[in-house]
C-alpha cells in the first residue's frame, strides 16, 4: 500500500495503543479508522475517523471493512468471531488464528510448548479435580492465571506447595469455574522482552531486547541496552524470531522471556501487537514500534530498529496523580534534560490505570538511572 488518499487501515480497538498507532501511520501519510468498541480511551482523538459501536455490530462491521484495505488490533482481547468476519473480507494482520492464541494462556502454552518453545512446567486445569491434579503434577509453589483476560497481574493467584483439600477448594472457587492454567513459580533473576517485525514478504527485524522491571505485577520500567548477559539477549532474539517464522506472522510481535535462577531463558507470554516495552523506540529508535506495525501490515519495507541512545522507559500509573484529574507538575520533571513526556489522554486517573510514560535519554545507561532516580523522587516513588 503507497501512503495516501486512498491508503486505508483500520484498527481495533480504541485505547492508547491504537492512539499510538494512529500518530505514527498518519505521520506515513497513511489514513486510520479505529473501530473502538465503545472504548474511547486513546486513539479517538487521533485517528481519521471512529466507528464508535460495540465489536458485535453488524452495520460497523459493513462500515469498517468497506472503509479501509487492512486491518490490524491494538489489543488481543477482542470477539474472535468479529476477527474472522473481518479477516473474511480484508487482510488482518496478524490473523485470527494467532490473535486467538494470544488472548487465551491455555492455547498460547499449549503452542509455545507443542513447538518447542522453553516454557515454564504447567498444568491446565477446568474443574475442581484437574485443579486438584494439576497442582499435585507440579509440586511446588505456583501461580494459578485465568485462562482468558488476565494482564498486568489481574486473574492471578500464588499458592504455595503443600494445600489441604478445603484450601484446594477454597482456591478453586475464586475463579468461579472458568479455564485456568497452573504454572510453577519462578525464582527470578531477570526479566526482558524482544519486539520482532515481520512483513508481508517474510523479511524480519527485531529491536534490542529490553531489560524489564514490575512493581505490583505491572511494568515499571523498561531499561535499554538490557542489563543481562549476551548469551540471553542472543537466545532471546533468536527464539523470538522462530516464535514469529512459525504463527507466518505479519505485524509486531512481543515475546517476554524470564531468566531464572537455575539459568533457564523462559517464554513468559506473547503480545500480538506493539508492546509497553516498546514504547521507547518512540524517542530512541530510528524507526518505532508502532511506525513499524504500520510498515508492516501495509507492506511498507520495514524501518531501521537501531537504538540511537541509552534509554529508559518509565510508566506513569495514576497513583501518581493528586487526585483523579489533577496530574504532577511536569515541569519539575521535564527540566531533566533527555526526558519526554507522552500522556494518552485519558481523562480520569485511578491507582494503577496507565496514564502514560517518560522516556529518559542519557549518554550512558547510568547516566539514564541517575535521571530516573531523581524522576522517581520528585514523584516520590520508590528508587529503581
Amino acid at each position: 500500500m503507497n501512503p495516501g488518499k486512498d491508503a486505508w487501515i483500520g484498527v481495533l480497538g480504541g485505547g492508547q495503543l491504537g492512539r499510538m498507532l494512529s500518530l505514527a501511520a498518519r505521520q506515513m501519510g497513511l489514513h486510520v479508522l479505529v473501530w473502538t468498541g465503545g472504548d474511547r480511551s486513546g486513539a479517538a482523538s487521533t485517528a481519521d475517523r471512529i466507528i464508535d459501536k460495540p465489536f458485535e455490530d453488524t452495520d460497523a462491521l459493513d462500515e469498517f471493512t468497506s472503509s479501509v484495505k487492512v486491518a490490524t488490533v491494538e489489543f488481543e482481547n477482542l470477539p474472535v468471531e468479529t476477527l474472522k468476519k473481518v479477516e473474511e473480507r480484508i487482510p488482518l494482520r496478524p490473523g485470527s488464528q494467532i490473535i486467538s492464541i494470544c488472548q487465551h494462556r491455555e492455547r498460547e502454552k499449549r503452542f509455545l510448548s507443542e513447538n518447542g518453545f522453553g516454557c515454564a512446567n504447567f498444568s491446565l486445569a477446568h474443574d475442581l479435580g484437574s485443579f486438584t491434579e494439576g497442582l499435585t503434577k507440579i509440586n511446588s509453589p505456583v501461580i494459578v492465571k485465568t485462562a482468558e483476560f488476565g494482564y498486568d497481574g489481574k486473574g492471578q493467584l500464588r499458592l504455595p506447595n503443600q494445600l489441604s483439600p478445603q484450601e484446594i477448594q477454597k482456591a478453586w472457587e475464586q475463579f468461579e469455574g472458568g479455564r485456568v492454567v497452573i504454572e510453577e513459580c519462578i525464582t527470578l533473576e531477570s526479566e526482558l522482552s524482544v519486539l520482532v517485525a515481520r512483513g508481508t514478504d517474510g523479511k524480519m527485524v527485531h529491536y534490542d531486547p529490553v531489560e524489564n522491571i514490575h512493581r505490583n505485577h505491572i511494568l515499571d520500567l523498561s531499561i535499554a541496552p538490557a542489563r543481562i548477559p549476551e548469551n540471553y539477549q542472543k537466545l532471546a532474539c533468536e527464539t523470538a524470531s522462530e516464535i514469529a517464522n512459525s504463527l507466518d506472522y505479519v505485524g509486531i510481535l512481543a515475546v517476554e522471556f524470564f531468566v531464572s535462577s537455575d539459568g533457564r531463558l523462559i517464554v513468559n507470554e506473547l503480545a500480538p501487537r506493539p508492546h509497553n516495552s516498546g514504547h521507547h523506540t518512540i524517542n530512541a529508535c530510528h524507526c518505532s514500534q508502532f511506525e513499524q506495525q504500520a510498515r508492516t501490515i501495509s507492506g511498507i519495507p520495514l524501518g531501521s530498529t537501531t537504538l540511537v541512545s541509552p534509554v529508559i522507559m518509565m510508566n506513569l500509573l495514576g497513583d501518581v496523580w493528586k487526585d483523579e484529574l489533577t496530574p504532577p507538575d511536569w515541569s519539575k520533571i521535564l527540566k531533566t534534560k533527555g526526558t519526554s513526556l507522552h500522556l494518552y489522554g485519558k481523562r480520569q486517573a485511578r491507582n494503577g490505570r496507565k496514564m502514560g510514560h517518560i522516556t529518559i535519554m542519557g549518554d550512558t545507561p547510568e547516566d539514564c538511572i541517575v535521571k530516573a532516580s531523581s524522576i522517581r523522587k520528585e514523584l516520590e516513588l520508590p528508587d529503581i
